[in-house]
């Protein structure tokens, strides 16, 4: 049995040991790739979020407070009161942001994370209604993240397009408010809208009333992206295939617990947006080693890994990688192709795919990291 890769947090170099030799990984930070599930509020670095609440003085529970020492929450959203605490501490977390200053910084801050962890393109979801009430209303909301998504984009050269999501918790004619919003200002580039989701909790609301907002975006040229199968099981993930006809699915792990739903998946070609921090955090699985990232490759099932919201789960994307590699044991190839699957499923420009294939290429044809291998002194 092959030893299982460890993996320094410093450098993201995974060291198999095997015989008392130390064989390294490719530097994970440097693998390019795109991130395609990431929310607005849940980007937030910590640090920024204690920031932000002192500067509007909104007093933070423990589970939120900025220290030496901080560790993510314990949740365990898979029952009602576990996603209501879920649910509370996002709350209270989107209560800081009060303004277009808040919200340009956590669109710039989001893509700096991402660029320094080799992230070429990124689409991050927002929900315009929550900000709406301290900048006027949904299109300014939308305006200032599309404007900063573009200002951000060329200062850094990644790609940074916007997600509007609607909520299961909201009345569906407000997301075909949201769809029409979404569409008026579609596009296929850095600051415009690539994309229409569906979020929160999978327990609310009825699928196909929110099916006519996903016609509107769907007539409007953008890529279709609920959530499902993560809470709820692979019956979530089979009405959502069916009933609003997505492009890509946020999570769909569960459908691995029906060999149909999963055969029905790979063949349509839907791109699964994973995350496994965020599932064990959930509570969906136990340990990341449960997360059934294998089984969907086999299956044939495109995957972009995803961070979904690392201000509560305290893991950003190349920690996806890093669980991907050294808990559940993929390689660098099988790495570089989960890579290649999130350029590919997401809606970047050519010429971005173009360089980035070039530059993934490049990451496999070169020699593992001995240089981070050797300073990260791991002992056989």
């Amino acid at each position: 049995m092959p030893a299982r890769p460890i993996v320094c947090a410093l450098c993201h170099s995974g060291v198999v040991h095997s015989g008392g030799l130390a064989v390294p990984g490719r530097d994970l930070a440097t693998l390019p790739k795109a991130h395609l599930h990431l929310h607005f509020t849940g980007s937030m670095r910590i640090s920024t979020l204690a920031e932000l609440a002192d500067h509007h003085g909104v007093r933070l529970p423990e589970a939120l407070r900025a220290s030496l020492d901080w560790v993510p929450p314990r949740l365990h959203a898979t029952d009602e009161r576990g996603w209501f605490r879920f649910q509370r501490l996002y709350d209270l977390a989107r209560a800081c942001v009060r303004g277009e200053d808040d919200m340009r910084r956590i669109v710039r801050e989001a893509a700096v994370d991402d660029h320094a962890e080799g992230s070429r393109w990124l689409e991050i979801q927002v929900e315009p209604s929550s900000y709406a009430p301290f900048v006027g209303g949904i299109t300014p909301a939308l305006e200032i993240v599309l404007d900063e998504a573009r200002l951000v984009s060329a200062d850094l050269g990644i790609g940074v397009g916007v997600i509007v999501a609607a909520s299961r918790i909201r009345h569906p004619l407000d997301a075909r408010t949201l769809a029409r919003l979404a569409v008026r200002y579609a596009g296929s580039g850095p600051g415009t809208v690539i994309g229409f989701g569906l979020s929160n909790d999978e327990r609310r609301g009825w699928l196909p009333d929110f099916a006519p907002a996903f016609d509107i975006a769907r007539r409007g040229g953008i890529a279709l992206v609920p959530h499902a199968g993560e809470l709820l099981g692979p019956s979530s993930v089979i009405d959502t295939l069916s009933v609003l006809r997505p492009d890509r699915i946020g999570h769909g792990v569960r459908c691995v617990e029906d060999p149909l739903v999963l055969d029905a998946v790979a063949e349509s070609g839907v791109v699964l947006e994973v995350c496994p921090g965020s599932n064990v955090s959930l509570g969906v699985y136990r340990s990341a080693a449960d997360v059934p990232l294998a089984d969907l490759l086999e299956a044939g099932v495109p995957v972009a890994l995803g961070a979904d919201d690392p201000l509560l789960f305290g893991s950003r994307l190349v920690a996806q990688y890093v669980i991907a590699r050294d808990d559940l044991g993929l390689d660098d190839v099988a790495l570089a192709g989960l890579a290649r699957s999130s350029l590919h499923g997401s809606t970047a420009p050519a010429e971005v795919l173009d360089r980035a294939d070039r530059d993934l290429d490049a990451w496999l044809s070169g020699p593992p990291d001995l240089e981070a291998a050797t300073s990260a002194r791991h002992s056989g």
